[in-house]
């Protein structure tokens, strides 16, 4: 499977600007002058597959606005749950990623439209800092960023890949800084002429901002007695009874104790459940509700894996091993290793229930006190804003 980042970025990095570019970096006075007493920062994450390089970012921005009120975080992002960061009062800005235009439109195009846009945005707002998370740098935006020496370009990517290589030196030219979040294990990251940093790995929530056990199984209906656990893989349809989803499910309910909740992606479309026992979560973010559970079922990536370690959860791991750059596999043998987790690398039915009758032997840790990559990053950029400020 191939993220759209990927896709995207393959027209390369010499991008020509537009006349919108042109004319966007002709900023007003008034432009000037509108600017926060404590300035403002761009955070610009892509969407590949699903939520993980919106949900680093996203985080991060909950705690800058609390750490830096004064600073306006703008969002420029191909997501398009826009109810998210606007619902937090942050200013949200958003740009079709190129398939939704098909042939219409070239990739070429999409990028001088990309360029065109960003600019404007950056020239509006004239940030302190831009941070871009995704696996793959667009010409549109490189061609937008840089020749801005009064912004810090930072670029968010994860170091655990199925293929670490060398950045073109045309990207990385582009940037001051690589932040590589860590992941459960520790791997080199692509090669890089810029400095590189790492933070702890990021989780969207912490543990004092997630519902109690009592208040998340009211919102969902769960009795209190019931062994709940939540489902999310991603892959499948629930009404093929072939499919991992529905096999393991099926497995789930031979047990008269359990309650299965199903998390759905507010990416895809609705799933049609008539199956007793079995309630359907659409909401974002999903981690809020993870007191209400004993034991979770769910896909091997970054946000899933580290959001369910946070919580000491026990765990199977349906990892994706069609994925272009993430390490999947890799990542979830770890659970193994520390104990709470298993890997079911052949999903049919026998091994399946075998999985689950584990699954519901294991009890719920408590989880280790581990620093969360989001609030160490929003207190480095706090101080990054500060020595910037003071000038």
């Amino acid at each position: 499977m191939i993220d759209d980042d990927a896709f995207d970025s393959a027209a390369g990095f010499a991008v020509e600007e537009t006349l919108a570019a042109a004319g966007a970096r002709q900023v007003t006075e008034s432009a000037r002058d509108g600017a926060p007493p404590g300035g403002s920062i761009v955070l610009f994450p892509t969407n590949g597959v699903g939520f993980g390089h919106f949900t680093r970012q996203y985080a991060i921005a909950r705690r800058l606005k609390r750490l830096l009120p004064e600073t306006e975080v703008v969002f420029f992002t191909m997501m398009p749950v826009l109810h998210v960061p606007y619902d937090e009062g942050f200013k949200t800005y958003h740009i079709s990623g190129r398939r939704k235009h098909g042939r219409d439109l070239s990739v070429e195009a999409w990028n001088r439209l990309l360029a065109g846009y960003l600019s404007l945005i950056l020239d509006q707002y004239q940030p302190w800092c831009f941070i871009f998370d995704g696996a793959f740098a667009y010409g549109g935006m490189l061609e937008s960023i840089r020749n801005r020496p009064e912004t810090r370009k930072i670029w968010m990517r994860r170091a655990l890949s199925k293929r670490p290589q060398a950045l073109p030196d045309a990207c990385i030219e582009c940037f001051d800084e690589i932040v590589q979040p860590d992941d459960a294990l520790l791997t080199a990251g692509a090669a890089t002429g810029i400095e590189v940093t790492s933070c702890p790995p990021i989780v969207v929530l912490d543990r004092d901002e997630m519902l109690s056990r009592e208040s998340a199984r009211k919102r969902l209906g769960i009795a209190p007695d019931a062994k709940a656990v939540y489902v999310q893989l991603g892959a499948g349809r629930i009404n093929d009874i072939h499919s991992e989803i529905r096999l393991t499910i099926e497995a789930l309910l031979k047990h008269p104790e359990v309650t299965v909740v199903l998390g759905e992606s507010m990416l895809g479309s609705r799933l049609n459940i008539t199956l007793d026992r079995v309630i359907s979560l659409r909401d974002y973010p999903n981690l809020l509700y993870y007191n209400a559970f004993d034991a979770v079922v769910q896909a091997g990536g970054y946000n899933a894996f580290h959001e369910t370690r946070a919580c000491g959860l026990p765990a199977l791991f349906y990892p994706n091993m069609r994925t272009s750059v993430d390490d999947q596999l890799a990542r979830c043998r770890v659970a193994e290793v520390e104990g709470w987790g298993r890997v079911v690398a052949e999903r049919s039915a026998g091994p399946i229930d075998r999985a689950i009758e584990w699954l519901l032997s294991m009890e719920k840790q408590a989880p280790e006190h581990r620093l969360n990559g989001a609030t160490v990053m929003a207190q480095r950029l706090a101080r990054l804003c500060a020595a910037v400020t003071d000038r």
